[in-house]
């Protein structure tokens, strides 16, 4: 209960600008955060030159990089990814499915559930958005370890 006090008063010194952070973290917060926008802008610009919106790209990219390697993903482990609503993330899929870029596939084992999986048309712009976007890669494992440092510092202990 303690605890929760202070990260209360903590909270509410933050709200109203009494609490100090360090220059030097702040200055890793801006360097990460530029670095990780310059890198999507960049994917952004790939993505466009394949005939992606940026929200296709990472639908396409969510689907086939799911983490159990399926290369296919359910709706709501999409929407849980893009932090999106189901609503939202309903939208974007019939009209990717319009561009014949995913199509639907039904679970063996729950009619309730219905998986995404990518289209050749799909695979072929995604592999080439990403194939000519692996001139990015510095500028990426640069914004990561920015970033894990970045938690490392902030990291409650």
């Amino acid at each position: 209960m303690a605890a929760t006090k202070r990260s209360r008063a903590k909270d509410e010194a933050a709200r109203r600008g009494d609490a100090q952070l360090p220059l030097e973290r702040v200055i890793q917060i801006s360097e990460f955060r530029t670095g990780l926008r310059v890198f999507l802008r960049q994917s952004e610009r790939v993505a466009d030159r394949w005939g992606l919106t940026p929200q296709r790209y990472l639908l396409l990219l969510s689907i086939k990089g799911a983490p159990d390697g399926s290369e296919r993903i359910s709706f709501g482990h999409l929407a849980e990814r893009l932090q999106l609503s189901r609503n939202t993330v309903t939208e974007l899929v019939a009209r990717a499915e319009e561009a014949n870029l995913v199509r639907r596939e039904p679970s063996d084992r729950d009619q309730r559930v219905t998986y995404l999986r990518l289209t050749e048309e799909g695979e072929r712009r995604l592999v080439g958005a990403l194939s000519e976007g692996d001139t990015n890669r510095p500028e990426l494992i640069r914004a990561f370890d920015q970033l894990a440092a970045t938690f490392r510092q902030t990291a409650p202990r």
